[in-house]
């Protein structure tokens, strides 16, 4: 009777759960038997999982984005022209700036790909600040739920540290200058005016947007592939 009764519990709660908060743990049950106690992680191996996979995760991503080509040559996080400007950047296009367009795109994808490298040290406070109650919310989570706590976690301070230095680098890579030359060769048109644009905040916006959505495909890579998990912890914690 015991054993019907137990058999209960574990059914209702299986259907009591949506399989879209299937979250981190997934790999932790093999079909539907879940694992001995013996394998299952203590509350210290979980949150030590968790760090691990999210300091793992955070390196590869800041390595990945502040590379050469980190975002100018990744489709899915490249920074592009401002939308408040395409127009203006097609029509100079056609008149034979095409160039000066594309050298201004250039620059704005190097100004995130030397930033990048800032983010580095505010994941890692991050990563100390995770409690138990934590990880168990990102247990329950989605698929990027790691990511969203870190997000939560250090986007604002992240963006305070990535404004300065996007623009500095902006300077350095001739965004600025790229943009003025641009503005000035439309403006000299008849009838055309371009109004102000924050040139800084829109690239530093699209650097952190790169960061994040690269942070959340590692973040991926360690639940569903085995051959992410490059440490014991990880294997333990993510694999059946």
């Amino acid at each position: 009777m015991k054993y019907l009764f137990g058999t209960i519990i574990l059914l209702g709660l299986s259907l009591a759960t949506p399989y879209c908060y299937a979250g981190f743990f997934d790999d932790l049950f093999n079909g539907t038997q879940p694992v001995s106690q013996e394998e299952a992680p203590n509350n210290s191996t979980l949150v030590n999982g968790l760090k691990e996979a999210l300091s793992i995760g955070t390196k590869n991503a800041v390595n990945s984005v502040g590379s050469v080509d980190g975002y100018f040559k990744n489709q899915m996080i490249k920074i592009l022209l401002p939308e408040k400007i395409r127009n203006m950047a097609d029509l100079l296009g056609k008149i034979g700036y095409q160039s000066q367009v594309d050298n201004f795109v250039l620059s704005m994808n190097r100004a995130a790909e030397n930033a990048a490298p800032k983010a580095a040290g505010f994941f890692s406070d991050a990563l100390k600040e995770m409690t138990f109650d934590d990880a168990v919310a990102i247990w329950k989570g989605g698929d990027t739920s790691a990511t969203e706590y870190f997000k939560n976690k250090t986007h604002d301070r992240i963006f305070q540290a990535f404004k300065p230095a996007v623009s500095s680098s902006m300077n350095d890579v001739g965004v600025t200058r790229s943009y003025k030359e641009m503005i000035q060769k439309y403006e000299s048109l008849p009838f055309m005016k371009i109004g102000a644009l924050d040139l800084d905040k829109y690239v530093t916006d699209k650097a952190m947007d790169g960061l994040f959505y690269t942070v959340g495909e590692e973040e991926k890579k360690i639940r569903t592939n085995p051959a992410a998990r490059v440490t014991d912890l990880l294997k333990k914690v993510f694999g059946k």
